[in-house]
């Protein structure tokens, strides 16, 4: 997969947490003595958001050393490790899965408790009992899908300034 898949933004589905489910628990049988908690992120974690379709799941271990050996378990799920996205974000571990030549599920896979952690979970908690943040970020997700219907990377650094400020009302 690279940075010009389409990117499609898809109404709520309720089968995005099933799938987030089913997901974690194949997980945790792979490599759950390395997890310390596992947890759904992103639009697909949020009731009634507009996303797409794609299920984030992010892993949080007890040590970020114990990546390495959740890397094969992993990949034997059918997910490809990808290192080179460790240059932007040291702190992550990331996997993707593709089905059919469309990208289903990422895995984010960071320390528990680290600022990575805290903040997308930070995000994610906001927007579950926020419902006026729901309909503005869904609205502003569409018109940057339009926008950037083929540039991942300036379509994530469009949506950023909304999440800062969200986020910025939570910082200490």
């Amino acid at each position: 997969m690279t940075g010009k898949e389409k990117i499609i933004i898809k109404e709520y589905d309720p089968k995005w947490q099933s799938l987030f489910d089913e997901e974690s628990a194949v997980l945790m049988d792979a490599i759950g003595h390395y997890v310390a908690d596992i947890q759904h992120i992103g639009s697909t974690a949020v009731p009634g958001l507009a996303a797409k379709p794609v299920i984030d799941i992010l892993v949080g271990l007890r040590r970020l050393l114990d990546a390495q050996d959740c890397i094969l378990p992993i990949e034997g799920m059918e997910y490809e490790y990808v290192p080179e996205f460790e240059d932007e974000f040291p702190e992550r571990r990331y996997f993707r899965k593709t089905t059919n030549g469309k990208r289903t599920h990422q895995i984010h896979m960071v320390e528990i408790n680290t600022d990575f952690w805290k903040r997308h979970l930070a995000f994610r908690d906001h927007l579950r009992t926020h419902p006026e943040a729901v309909n503005e970020y869904a609205a502003l997700k569409k018109a940057l899908a339009k926008q950037f219907e083929n540039d991942r990377k300036g379509y994530t650094n469009a949506k950023a300034n909304f999440i800062e400020n969200v986020l910025a009302m939570y910082a200490r």
